[in-house]
């Protein structure tokens, strides 16, 4: 319920009664969970992050190029804008003070970047500063994605993965063709 309420409207603004309206509960229940809405938030947070990392692992399973491995996280968040519209939402709305989290996307991104240095396929040298830049990115994906649904998606996404490829070291001509390889299905 809680991750339903900040989707919808993207604050902790709603008050206790009206969450536990909502859940069917009655007042006193809330406490029996959570401390706070504060706490509340922060589990819906950890919740979504997480289910939408898994998303993207059970998707790019098998991919061994870390580049493609970004890449392809890349583009299949900016097609979840349009299955997954609430979890995107959350992302947009609560994603920066997660982005150097435990759980969620966080360690997956970061075991991506670490792979990509070691193996030298990226020239970046910290993987915390490269994840700043991959995860500030990311957010801006889905913001211009859920705000702009005009706009081809796909399209978007490839561009923005393939500036991304760039700074993390691939040379232009390789990051062009990785952020252009089939992507697997969302569904």
């Amino acid at each position: 319920m809680g991750r339903q309420i900040l989707a919808e409207t993207g604050d902790t603004s709603a008050g206790i009664q009206a969450i536990a309206e909502r859940a069917d509960v009655g007042f006193g229940c809330f406490y029996n969970h959570f401390e706070s809405k504060t706490e509340l938030s922060d589990a819906a947070v950890t919740d979504a992050l997480e289910e939408f990392g898994q998303v993207i692992d059970e998707r790019v399973q098998g991919i061994e190029d870390p580049a493609e491995l970004v890449a392809a996280g890349f583009r299949l968040s900016a097609r979840m804008a349009d299955s997954h519209p609430e979890l995107m939402r959350i992302l947009r709305d609560r994603g920066l003070a997660h982005i150097h989290s435990e759980s969620g996307l966080s360690p997956r991104a970061r075991r991506d970047l670490e792979r990509g240095i070691a193996s030298g396929r990226f020239t970046a040298a910290d993987p915390t500063t490269a994840l700043s830049a991959l995860g500030g990115t990311l957010l801006s994906l889905v913001a211009l994605r859920l705000g702009r649904p005009d706009l081809d998606g796909d399209e978007a996404a490839s561009d923005l993965a393939e500036m991304v490829l760039r700074m993390l070291g691939l040379p232009p001509e390789d990051a062009h063709e990785v952020t252009r390889r089939p992507l697997p299905d969302l569904v």
